[in-house]
């Protein structure tokens, strides 16, 4: 398995690039300045191409998979995206939400609706969602690593090389701090300190905004790339993946065929060669649909939408999760830092407690509200069906007539572990821009449920802390906090009216995404261990549609890892060959 070679090998691969490493760790444009010569517009590629491995996805995890795979070979990058340097909007931590709520055309977020009713979204970006969320980054656990199999040094070696690029520790101001403490104060022990390690208690975890409140991203990895090795293509949609059948004991993966911004069509193949490969890291969408477009899925799927059938592997799109979160915002008689997640609470049950801030929630430009707007998707209060477009402009209209005052405070939030509860995604167009249809199932499982309730009562209890009480209004209770969660700031619509006697409506109610889905192509079911499509060659899947569960608290510091992680594997293979 490439996963477990023997450290000899992994050794030799990292020294014999450990100069290169050093000099691109120092030598780096930055952050507002990046001008790769790599990264192009689609625009300007050749009709026909060849390299060593194609990579479609420039995401969270392709940027380190590509900067890796360049220094011994040819690699060509198709992201569907355009460039997050220069925005504004990705860059700075007060902008944050705003990319979110941008439904352009041109927007770096796709947004898509769940059969669940839960609006959430999709990168389409260079870095991925590493360009869009809210920064924590945190390790997964180690009985995680164990039970995928991965190499634990190697693992700890991706890690390290990934936070010397994108990884900082935060400056917990006095509200973070109150969390924190509350935390503690409520029993979620030990206090870990900062700690980019997955630990039962209270930690600061790392953030990928650093301390001037710029975002480190992703594509920040192509730092270390060899700049002769790899070409970035922008505004490149993958349309399918060709395969040879013919004399080929299995079917082979040879090309990619793309469009760009035009719609002009060219292809890229590979060269000849045992170790040359055609890498999906579309994300838990984008792999899953990609690979039924070119023929690699459910039979009734690819019948029913006239694509060809190359493999039939039912298991492509199921198995889809998304670990939901609920939230409680609690007013402040004071005025608080801006913040997005600095802290977490790892418990023992299976819920993660996390918290965001903001000075006055009203300031966020164009009125965006940061993490829990209803321009984003984040309309808790209304059961999720009813999360129509109609409702969220009314709600957005309604927030503007608001007193700002009434947006000083925090969320403090809760996200199950797992998820156990699974579902499914189906294509609903031949045309790769379409999202799919997904449904995640949210509790459909009781312990996911059970979860939930174990976190609200934390939440309570942090709230209720001596440490918290300069935070909250001593005249509010828990109980009309949680009732009026769905009125300030952004919640100003009706729910159930026991919502805050039953935790469990509570749940069911409010549950909002934190963009952690993940399967699709999991390991086991669609890949091997090795991350290869099961029935065919010389194509892989690396990304987070392979998670049979969500890594730690938040899955980008492990996504971006297994970047790094199976670049070193690739190349160690292709090393020992030669």
């Amino acid at each position: 398995m490439v996963g477990r070679r023997s450290s000899p090998s992994v050794a030799y691969f990292l020294a014999t690039h450990a100069l290169f490493f050093f000099l691109a760790c120092h030598l780096t444009a930055s952050q507002q300045d990046r001008n790769y010569s790599f990264v192009r517009d689609a625009r300007t590629a050749p009709e026909i191409s060849y390299y060593d491995y194609i990579i479609v996805g420039g995401g969270t995890a392709g940027c380190p998979l590509a900067a890796t795979l360049s220094q011994n070979a040819t690699v060509l990058v198709l992201e569907r995206g355009g460039s997050p340097y220069g925005d504004p909007n990705i860059t700075y931590l007060a902008n944050f939400g705003a990319p979110l709520a941008d439904a352009s055309p041109s927007s770096p977020s796709q947004r898509f609706i769940s059969e669940d009713g839960v609006i959430n979204a999709r990168a389409r970006v260079l870095g991925g969602g590493s360009c869009l969320n809210a920064g924590f980054y945190s390790r997964a656990e180690a009985d995680y690593i164990r039970d995928v199999g991965w190499n634990s040094e190697l693992a700890k070696q991706s890690y390290e090389w990934v936070e010397k690029k994108v990884a900082f520790q935060p400056p917990m101001k006095q509200w973070q701090s109150a969390v924190r403490d509350g935390l503690i104060d409520a029993g979620v022990l030990p206090n870990n300190g900062f700690t980019y390690d997955h630990m039962y208690g209270t930690k600061v975890g790392g953030s990928i905004f650093d301390t001037a409140g710029h975002r480190h991203t992703a594509a920040d990895l192509l730092d270390y790339a060899n700049p002769d090795g790899l070409t970035v293509l922008l505004k490149a949609t993958a349309h399918k993946v060709l395969f040879h059948t013919r004399g080929k004991a299995r079917p082979t993966a040879h090309a990619v065929v793309f469009r760009d911004s035009t719609g002009a069509k060219h292809r890229a193949y590979l060269n000849s060669g045992a170790h040359n490969e055609i890498i999906i890291s579309a994300g838990s969408l984008g792999s899953p649909q990609l690979l039924i477009l070119s023929g690699v899925g459910p039979v009734d799927q690819l019948k029913a939408h006239n694509i060809t059938v190359v493999v039939n592997q039912p298991m492509v799109g199921q198995l889809m999760s998304d670990n939901p979160m609920n939230a409680v915002f609690v007013p402040s008689p004071v005025p608080v830092e801006v913040s997005l997640i600095e802290v977490v609470g790892i418990t023992h049950f299976g819920s993660y407690i996390e918290a965001a801030s903001g000075a006055n929630f009203g300031s966020f430009p164009d009125n965006d509200y940061g993490l829990f707007s209803p321009k984003i998707g984040q309309l808790s209060t209304l059961p999720p069906k009813q999360r129509t477009p109609e409702a969220l402009e009314r709600a957005i209209y309604n927030m503007s007539k608001l007193d700002r005052a009434a947006f000083r405070g925090g969320f403090i939030l809760e996200k199950i572990m797992g998820p156990i509860s699974t579902g499914h995604l189906e294509l609903t167009s031949k045309n790769p821009n379409v999202n799919p249809s997904v449904t995640f199932n949210y509790f459909k499982h009781p312990e996911d449920l059970a979860r939930c309730v174990q976190g609200m009562s934390t939440i309570e209890r942090v709230i209720g802390s001596k440490p918290f009480s300069k935070f909250r209004y001593d005249t509010l209770s828990v109980p009309q906090l949680l009732n009026m969660t769905a009125t300030a700031p952004v919640n100003l619509l009706p729910r159930h009216s026991n919502s805050s006697v039953s935790l469990e409506q509570f749940c069911k109610d409010t549950v909002m995404t934190i963009w952690h889905y993940h399967g699709g192509c999991q390991v086991g079911a669609v890949v091997d261990r090795d991350y290869k499509v099961i029935g065919v060659d010389a194509l892989r899947v690396i990304d987070g549609s392979t998670f049979n569960a969500s890594p730690g608290t938040n899955p980008q510091a492990t996504v971006m890892m297994l970047g790094r992680y199976m670049g070193v594997a690739m190349l160690t293979e292709r090393l020992a060959s030669a």
